[in-house]
C-alpha cells in the first residue's frame, strides 16, 4: 500500500538534540576536542560588572569558526544558516527552542575584542594541533591569494610630499562636488607621504589636468579614471591595510594580500 506522510504540529514533543547527532559528525567530535575555556580570563577585562548579559565569548568564537568551515562571509547568512543545522546548534551549545544571538550582536562583539585577542585564539588552537601531533614542522606550504576590503575606490586619496598639506590639496588635488573626505583617517602619516617618482609625479600632474575637466570625476572601480591609480600615488584612508591591486582584464580593486602559511602533515594552518 502506498504510504502518504501527513504532517501536523506537536504541541508537546520528547527531542534530545543529541540523539540526533551521529557519533562520527564533524561538528559532534569538534565540540569533543576543542576547549574553549580559557576565553573566559582573557576577554573578561572587556565587560563591565553589571548590566545585561552578553554573548558567551566562547559562543562568539564558535559562531566565528563556523563562518569559516562553512564559507560564509556575511554575519546575517551565518546565523540563518547556524540555526537551520543540528550539529551546527549542538556544537554551540543551543537547543532547538533556544533563540540564537542577533547577526548583530556578532557584528558588535567582533568590534569589542581588539586583534591580539583573536591572535591569542588562533595560537592557542594551533597549540592544541601540535599537541594532538597534527603539526610536524618538518615542511611547510606558503601561498597568498587577494581577499577583497570593505573599502571603496572612490574613498582613495592622492599621496603628498612632506609638506603642508591643505597648501599642497590646494595646488594639485582635483575638488569635485561629489568628493568625499573620510570622517577620520586612519592611515599612517609615513603611508599619507608619496613615494613616487618624479616621472610618476609628472603623470600624476597631466592626470589631474584630465580630470579637471570633468568635477565629477573619481577614481573609482567602474571609472576610466581608475586606471591611473596605483599604491605609489594613492592610498584609502578608511582602511590603510587596503592595497591596489589589478589582474589582467579585471578593474583595480582595494585588497588585502593574505599569507598562508600550512604544515603538510595534516594541512594545519599554521
Amino acid at each position: 500500500m502506498q504510504g502518504k506522510k501527513n504532517y501536523q504540529e506537536k504541541l508537546f514533543t520528547s527531542f534530545r538534540l543529541s540523539d540526533r547527532i551521529p557519533k562520527e559528525n564533524f561538528y559532534r567530535r569538534l565540540k569533543e576536542a576543542l576547549n574553549l575555556e580559557f576565553l573566559y580570563p582573557l576577554t573578561q577585562k572587556f565587560y563591565g560588572d553589571s548590566g545585561q548579559k552578553s554573548i558567551d565569548p566562547v559562543v562568539f568564537f564558535k559562531i566565528c569558526l563556523v563562518g569559516y568551515l562553512e564559507n560564509i562571509t556575511t554575519d546575517r547568512g551565518l546565523m540563518n544558516h547556524c540555526a537551520m543545522r543540528l550539529d551546527i546548534l549542538y556544537f554551540l551549545g543551543y537547543d532547538v527552542d533556544e533563540e540564537l544571538p542577533w547577526h548583530s550582536t556578532i557584528s558588535r562583539t567582533r568590534q569589542l575584542f581588539p586583534e591580539d585577542i583573536f591572535e591569542e585564539v588562533f595560537t592557542k588552537v594551533l597549540k592544541l594541533c601540535i599537541d594532538a601531533g597534527l603539526v610536524s614542522g618538518h615542511t611547510q606550504a606558503i601561498d597568498s591569494a587577494p581577499v577583497k576590503a570593505n573599502a571603496s575606490m572612490d574613498s582613495l586619496e592622492i599621496k603628498v610630499p612632506a609638506e603642508d598639506l591643505e597648501e599642497h590639496l590646494s595646488k594639485v588635488r582635483v575638488q569635485s562636488s561629489r568628493d568625499r573626505k573620510a570622517k577620520e583617517n586612519k592611515a599612517s602619516e609615513e603611508q599619507q607621504k608619496i613615494t613616487a617618482s618624479k616621472k610618476e609625479l609628472q603623470e600624476i600632474k597631466s592626470r589631474n589636468k584630465k580630470w579637471s575637466q570633468d568635477q565629477d570625476m573619481r577614481p573609482g572601480a567602474k571609472n576610466k579614471g581608475s586606471r591611473y591609480t596605483s599604491n605609489k600615488t594613492h592610498y584609502s584612508p578608511t582602511d590603510p591595510d587596503a592595497r591596489i591591486s589589478v589582474k589582467p582584464g579585471k578593474a583595480r580593486k582595494l585588497n588585502y594580500l593574505c599569507n598562508l602559511a600550512v604544515d603538510i602533515e595534516a594541512n594545519v594552518i599554521t
